[in-house]
């Protein structure tokens, strides 16, 4: 069974942070993240509620479940990739989500409605099937001679 500093020091380095960068983070010294993380001292809620706010899974250094539990699989899988991304990832995954709603915005503004369906099989990413009402044309490799 792992102890909250256990669970505390793994979120950390799934954030790929050391000691310095997440204390920073929590608004602690690097001397109250290392009492923290080997058990002789607990952390405030002030603490808690900044590191949630770069990512870390507070349910799960509290109780040990993950607060993803709950949550259908493909959005567990999402979330689970998410939070493995660096800051700039992070960024570019939702400058993708962005775009994706502001053109089928726009779309749905040009066309009346737009009817979408998609479905995913499998992990995401490795196939989907559905039929957008909205031709589009996607151009990808070199040009047939």
């Amino acid at each position: 069974m792992k102890y909250f500093f256990d669970r505390l020091k793994e979120e950390r380095k799934r954030l790929g942070l050391n000691q310095d960068e997440f204390a920073a983070l929590g608004g602690v010294k690097k001397g109250a993240q290392f009492n923290y993380e080997n058990g002789s001292r607990t952390p405030d809620s002030d603490y808690l509620a900044a590191v949630a706010g770069v990512g870390v899974d507070v349910l799960y250094l509290l109780t040990g479940e993950h607060a993803t539990s709950s949550l259908p699989t493909d959005e567990h899988e999402l979330l689970m990739g998410y939070r493995k991304l660096d800051l700039r990832s992070k960024a570019r995954v939702l400058g993708v989500v962005e775009g994706i709603i502001e053109s089928t915005n726009e779309s749905m503004s040009a066309a009346g409605k737009v009817h979408a369906q998609t479905i995913v099989h499998g992990e995401i990413g490795q196939q989907v099937h559905g039929d957008i009402v909205a031709p589009q044309t996607i151009n990808v490799g070199r040009k047939k001679k």
